[in-house]
Order: structure tokens, then sequence, then C-alpha cells
């Protein structure tokens, strides 16, 4: 179950930090024609994201705790080599679901850029 729960929180929370990314870097792109009510909708789900994100942070602390007592109730069970093993595992899990969403964010910005590449070469092959 510990496992599980890291994997979703570490998700979470790199969902959250993207999302809040997002929003930050359209409040920061608003220039002056743009709607008070599209500042306002913008400023509000900054407000709910970062809140979220707070909460997502508290559950990885909690988590953090629950690490600490399964590593404890293992050690009574598992030979030192085995524990870490474990230890490594856990360790590599969260840097891997990382490294995972950075390439999935690397292919995904490789897409769009490849789709306006051939979307700005579609005029000059009309010609």
């Amino acid at each position: 179950m510990f496992i599980g729960d890291l994997d979703k929180v570490v998700n979470l929370l790199l969902s959250l930090s993207g999302r809040l990314a997002r929003v930050e870097n359209a409040l920061n792109n608003l220039d002056d024609s743009a709607s008070p009510g599209d500042r306002q909708s913008l400023l509000e789900k900054q407000r709910v994201l970062v809140q979220q994100h707070e909460d997502a942070k508290e559950l990885k602390e909690n988590l953090d705790r629950r690490e600490r007592v399964v590593f404890d109730i293992l050690a009574s069970y598992l030979s030192d080599e085995s524990l870490a093993d474990y230890e490594y595992f856990v360790k590599m899990k969260s840097a891997l679901i990382i490294e995972q969403r950075e390439l999935e964010d690397k292919i995904h910005l490789g897409e769009e850029q490849l789709k306006c590449l051939v979307d700005s070469l579609q005029p000059e092959r009309s010609k």
C-alpha cells in the first residue's frame, strides 16, 4: 500500500506543480487588453492550485512518516542486504516517476513543435 500511495502522491505533486506553473505563466503573459474577468479567473485558479499543492505536500509529509514506520517494521523481517535493496527501491521509485514525467513533457513539447513546424510549412507547399 505504501508504494502505491507513494506513486500517487508523487504524481499528484508533479501534476499540481505543472498546472500551477502554467497558470502563473498565463498570468505573467496577460497583456493590458485582457479582461478583468480573465485575470480574476486565473487568480482564482492559482489560489485553488496553491491550496491543493499545500495539501499534497502535507500528504507527502505524512507518507514520509509512514515510510519510516514501514522501514522499521521491515527491518525486523529482512536481512540488511534486502533492507538496503528496499530502501534503494523506494528512493529510485520517486526519482524514476519524476524522470518519466519530464520525458513525457519533453515528448509532448516536441510533438507540439513538430505540429507547429508542419503547419508553418503547409502554405509553402501549396505555392
